[in-house]
């Protein structure tokens, strides 16, 4: 049975198109620490609507394990393929997994927004809220303040709207990057 250790790393899996949920099943049954990002929508029919579950992100799935164990997770069916980046596996970083589950267990709280001097690609800290002590990039899209988190080896940009009191400047970028 696979157990996570200090060495273990994130690691995307790409999977089968729709095939996330099989694959995140099957890693979790062989004993895998294995994390899949769900978002809750609506799909409307002709004569009903419904809640269902979907991945925030198509085609892939996340396991830590350690680098010299990362193949065996090519024999779950359904699993395609580990993301690469330059060449080598594309290690996601634990606190990009951290910050993705505080984005998704975010709900919005009601509150008044102070006048506080922010720009575009500031980075940022969430100081109250459910989201307290994500860093992320701060911006204003269609007069909502918004945090943005990166998840590097995937390229991917996640976001949620934030009232500017729950967030301070981070004096440097430095601290985003650790």
């Amino acid at each position: 049975m696979p157990i996570t250790n200090q060495q273990s790393k994130w690691y995307a899996i790409y999977t089968r198109a729709n095939s996330e949920k099989k694959v995140y099943e099957q890693l979790c049954r062989s004993g895998y620490v294995a994390y899949l990002p769900l978002i809750t929508t609506y799909r409307q029919w002709s004569d009903r609507k419904k809640k269902v579950q979907s991945p925030l992100i198509s085609s892939y799935v996340f396991v830590k394990i350690e680098e010299k164990k990362l193949t065996n997770v090519l024999s779950i069916s359904g699993a395609l393929r580990i993301l690469k980046y330059l060449g080598r596996n594309a290690v996601v970083k634990d606190e990009e997994i951290k910050s993705l589950k505080l984005l998704l267990n975010y709900t919005p709280e009601a509150g008044f927004s102070m006048k506080q001097h922010l720009s575009k690609g500031d980075v940022v800290e969430v100081i109250k809220g459910s989201l307290i002590g994500l860093k992320g990039y701060y911006t204003r899209e269609k007069n909502q303040n918004k945090i943005y988190i990166k998840i590097r080896a995937l390229n991917s940009y996640f976001g949620a709207e934030i009232p500017l009191n729950y967030v301070k400047k981070v004096s440097s970028i430095k601290n985003l990057i650790k």
